[in-house]
């Protein structure tokens, strides 16, 4: 079996990539340009090439990946500063992570002429964030996060369209489009063997296919203390295993507060 090979924006001291290291995926790229950060990544994963300024990086002329992750910055999510947002400065560098995953994908497409047997890469795409990326954004609260999801849905679906449910954003969900889905979960590293609590919202999209929600929500793969998590999705597992392979839904919390098609342009209530 081919090794899955990954690459990651924005990386840090590479948390992604230990993570992909842990799984027996290959990091062949990362991107960083904070100097300490950097070196770090050098002694732990010597075989990386490091791309540097993601703004200064074109998708399709970088080694293609099987997994692309990326963490943007936070600072303009969170609810502990003055929340810009996706226009704000820093945050606003999400944008980029999406360009270079495009820009890869449709190097692909033209190099296969457009060929519907070939899957592009990379095929899956995460995101990892600050809880407060479900509630920011103007005129009305969560719409930073409906332009994340519709963002990551148009590289594949470009007239996707994803409602701002009238609640808000819950902290798990699903949205299944025509071949791809993507997934949330807000998970407290405290349950997974660090002595903090430390609260992010990941993002999976499976940009081939319906196994994203699979990712974030079979508990027997997720963590070391399954009684102490079920509260953070209990909600959405009860009711996920029979909609998860149910094409062009939006499931919020494993409960229908919000359906529609995503397909055409047109949200169509069920």
């Amino acid at each position: 079996m081919k090794q899955m090979t990954h690459g990651n924006l924005f990386s840090g001291s590479g948390t992604w990539e230990l993570a992909a290291q842990i799984c027996g995926i290959k990091t062949l790229w990362e991107a960083e340009i904070e100097p300490f950060p950097v070196k770090v990544e050098a002694a732990r994963f010597p075989d990386a090439i490091q791309l540097g300024d993601v703004s200064k990086i074109s998708g399709a002329d970088i080694p293609v990946v099987d997994v692309m992750t990326n963490s943007s910055p936070c600072q303009d999510l969170s609810i502990a500063g003055k929340r810009a947002g996706l226009d704000g400065e820093r945050s606003g560098l999400f944008d980029q992570a999406i360009r270079i995953c495009k820009e890869m994908r449709d190097a692909q497409r033209k190099l296969y002429g457009g060929r519907p047997d070939v899957l592009l890469r990379p095929r899956f795409w995460c995101w990892e964030n600050v809880p407060g990326a479900l509630s920011s954004g103007t005129p009305k609260k969560g719409e930073d996060f409906r332009i994340v999801l519709e963002s990551v849905a148009r590289m594949v679906q470009k007239d996707a369209v994803i409602p701002l449910p009238p609640k808000g954003w819950s902290n798990a969900g699903v949205v299944d489009g025509d071949g791809w889905q993507i997934a949330w979960r807000v998970m407290d590293a405290q349950f997974y063997g660090v002595p903090q609590r430390r609260r992010r919202v990941f993002l999976v999209a499976d940009l081939g296919g319906h196994s994203a929600g699979k990712v974030l929500f079979e508990h027997d793969r997720l963590s070391w203390h399954f009684a102490e998590i079920a509260e953070t999705w209990k909600d959405t597992s009860r009711s996920l295993g029979d909609r998860i392979g149910e094409a062009s839904r939006i499931v919020l919390g494993g409960v229908r507060s919000e359906e529609a098609r995503v397909g055409g342009g047109v949200n169509q209530k069920n």
